[in-house]
Order: C-alpha cells, then sequence, then structure tokens
C-alpha cells in the first residue's frame, strides 16, 4: 500500500477499544482544528485507505444564512420568540377567561 505521509512525525500508532474508539493525536487534532469533544468523518478512498475529516461545528456556521442586520446570537432572538408565544398565550386565555365570566 503506497502512503502520502510527509515524514515518521506524521505517523502515529493509536489503539482501537473493544467499542471501536481510538483516539486522535493532540499533534493531529491541533494542526488540523479538531475540537475535543468534537465530530470528525471517516471516509474510504479508492484505493481502500481511511481517511479522518474534521467536521466544522454548528457554532462556525451561527448566522450564515440571517437575514438583517441583528447581530444579536441566535439563543437571544429564540428565547425573544419564545416569550413573545408565551405572552400571546397568556393573552388568549386572558381573553377566553373574561369571556365566559361574562356569560
Amino acid at each position: 500500500m503506497a502512503s502520502n505521509t510527509r515524514s515518521d512525525d506524521d505517523e502515529h500508532v493509536v489503539t482501537v477499544t473493544e467499542k471501536g474508539q481510538a483516539t486522535i493525536p493532540k499533534q493531529f487534532r491541533e494542526r488540523h482544528g479538531i475540537p475535543a469533544p468534537g465530530r470528525v468523518k471517516f471516509v474510504e478512498t479508492e484505493d481502500g485507505e481511511i481517511v479522518v475529516r474534521p467536521i466544522g461545528s454548528m457554532r462556525e456556521f451561527r448566522g450564515l444564512q440571517r437575514e438583517g442586520d441583528d447581530d444579536r446570537p441566535a439563543t437571544t432572538l429564540l428565547r425573544e420568540e419564545r416569550d413573545r408565544d408565551k405572552e400571546a398565550l397568556e393573552a388568549l386565555v386572558d381573553r377566553y377567561d373574561s369571556e365566559e365570566s361574562t356569560e
């Protein structure tokens, strides 16, 4: 099997546990921006080699599709929307309670 590694420094032997878990060496995690805890994708090439690719976190994508110029975090916007929904529900309940008391 051909190897595309740059040097012996780019090769590390790791243990695979009974559950199939392996630890990505710190050197590789730091070089490739893989957070711990984090997620990676395993891909098998046409040559049968297994390649580990980092997956960006959702935090990296936060706000990419946001419209307008509101810079507040999505969690803040979500809380505000939930508060508005709660207030609307309370107003609806109050309205029906007052209609029942007038009958």
